[in-house]
């Protein structure tokens, strides 16, 4: 297509919208004649399954339960009341206490204030508050994060290490709904301990997030911890960012949560439309459609040009991935759905992968992410006319071309700045796309339950551990083979999964397990280390 064509086309999909500052472009989308009008029928459903979501349906069957995020930034949306008067009261409680901490009114138990604060969650209960740090965090924040979120004892001994001296001022945030989910529980353990060796009483520095009555909140309460939040089985982890899981990190890091929340209710109001080239949402579903023709047939790559939007493609991986990717839709039938996220930034990208966007498979379909404004104030030119963000901008527009002119598709969202109020709109944004989308290709995008599978698995493999631990002390004098330790529980088909347990519990301390190594490693013989 020539320039003066796609100038054309470019005039006529360009979706801008003055009140949020969204510009959305899918004129590199290369949609045949009669693609809106082939998809209107669909679109329509999506939005009155929408509605229907917004106005308290099941949405999650399997738990029965409803799907509320949306009410989290209009509370007036909420189906009762009750829920309505929960949604204001905890962001009230949670400004009031973050207020509270930074005044010093709520203070460390060394009579100082709280300077740091110390994240403990996995999936969304990490991904959306590290997100939202990374992107807005500047030097002079009151409170510095960090994050646990994942069950690697070096990562979080790392993290403690970073903390360092600043330990006895550092608040810690707990956020499971449960609070018997592994990984975060873990984490919880191991920062007491770190506490505790540091001479310091946890209670006195901990707050939690989660369910009413869970495991977490009896503990929180029994133990006297600063403060508890709720965490509502309505909202899912991964669109949980706007609730207390995300709004308090962000607001002990002192980021604007009330424009936050004002960013994202108003692309809300924007993704409700039902005329489709008027509702943002609905075309970029519409392009994941397209692209991927609605059975994940490429990956979507996203390239924010900008260093704060670095962690928004992991953040992305688990919105979008948790929630298309199923095995069946809504009838049952087998389907193998999905599409699958990665990215960097750019121009880092330019130097890593794009060589292969451009010429290798063509896979793929990218989401550029173009932020005007360079940074707060004047830029110094490094050569005469162009600054540090000229350049950036032209790697972006001459990177568009280059993927365009190689028969690669793209999509641009343009927003002015990186601030509370636009990261508001681009997470509101992407969470409806997800909702309309997975309507368009029928599927449920409010269970996971591959995840729970997973969680079912790991289950499995620590009670098998035990059980050969417990074998291994009543024999303390025996080396075994994964093979003798599998029949010997009479569990012979479990070889492999004794192997990798036995491996794994030889290379650390912690048990007492020992390896005398062979030359074909499983017949390596195990035993309890003596004396």
């Amino acid at each position: 297509m020539e320039k003066l064509q796609l100038w054309e086309r470019f005039k006529d999909r360009l979706y801008a919208d003055a009140e949020t500052g969204l510009v959305l472009d899918t004129s590199r989308m290369n949609y045949p004649a009669d693609f809106f009008a082939e998809m209107e029928p669909r679109l329509q459903k999506a939005y009155a399954e929408m509605a229907e979501l917004e106005g308290g349906a099941i949405a999650n069957p399997d738990e029965n339960r409803m799907v509320g995020h949306y009410w989290l930034r209009a509370a007036e949306l909420a189906p009762t009341p009750e829920l309505a008067e929960e949604i204001t009261g905890t962001l009230a409680s949670v400004k009031a206490f973050a207020h509270s901490v930074h005044s010093g009114n709520i203070k460390a138990p060394d009579g100082g204030r709280f300077t740091h604060s110390l994240v403990v969650g996995i999936g969304g209960s990490a991904l959306g508050p590290q997100f939202v740090a990374d992107s807005l965090g500047n030097a002079g924040d009151p409170m510095r994060p960090f994050f646990f979120d994942n069950t690697d004892p070096d990562g979080m001994d790392r993290v403690i290490a970073e903390i360092g001296p600043a330990l006895p001022q550092t608040l810690v945030v707990v956020i499971s709904k449960s609070g018997g989910t592994k990984e975060t529980r873990n984490g919880m353990v191991e920062a007491q301990l770190a506490f505790q060796r540091a001479g310091l009483n946890f209670a006195a520095h901990a707050v939690a997030v989660t369910g009413v009555d869970s495991e977490l909140d009896r503990t929180a309460s029994q133990q006297r911890w600063l403060a508890r939040f709720p965490m509502w089985d309505w909202v899912g982890g991964r669109t949980s960012v706007t609730s207390a899981v995300g709004l308090l990190p962000a607001a002990l890091q002192g980021i604007d949560v009330d424009r936050m929340l004002a960013g994202a209710r108003l692309c809300d109001v924007s993704t409700r439309r039902t005329a489709t080239k008027e509702n943002p949402a609905a075309l970029l579903a519409l392009s994941w459609f397209h692209a991927t023709q609605g059975k994940g047939a490429k990956d979507m790559v996203i390239l924010p040009y900008k260093d704060r939007l670095l962690l928004f493609s992991r953040y992305l991986q688990q919105l979008i991935m948790e929630s298309l990717g199923k095995e069946k839709d809504l009838d049952g039938q087998v389907v193998l759905q999905g599409i699958t996220v990665y990215g960097n930034k750019g121009s880092t990208d330019q130097h890593a992968y794009v060589q292969q966007l451009r010429e290798g498979v063509p896979n793929f379909f990218a989401t550029f992410i173009e932020v005007l404004k360079d940074r707060p104030g004047a830029s110094s030119q490094v050569e005469p006319g162009a600054t540090t963000g000229d350049y950036l901008s032209g790697f972006f527009q001459g990177t568009r071309t280059a993927l365009y002119e190689s028969g690669r598709e793209s999509v641009t969202i343009t927003v002015p700045g990186v601030d509370p109020f636009t990261v508001g709109v681009l997470i509101a944004l992407y969470e409806r796309t997800v909702g309309l989308y997975a309507t368009l290709i029928n599927v449920n995008a409010y269970h996971q339950p591959g995840v729970e599978a997973g969680k079912k698995a790991a289950g499995t493999v620590l009670k098998l551990q035990a059980e050969i631990l417990e074998l291994m002390r009543s024999q303390n004098s025996r080396a075994f083979t994964c093979e003798e330790c599998a029949l010997a529980l009479a569990r012979p088909e479990e070889v492999e999964t004794v192997y990798l347990i036995l491996r794994h519990l030889s290379a650390n301390p912690d048990h007492g397990v020992t390896m005398t190594p062979a030359d074909r490693p499983w017949e390596s013989r195990f035993a309890m280390k003596q004396g």
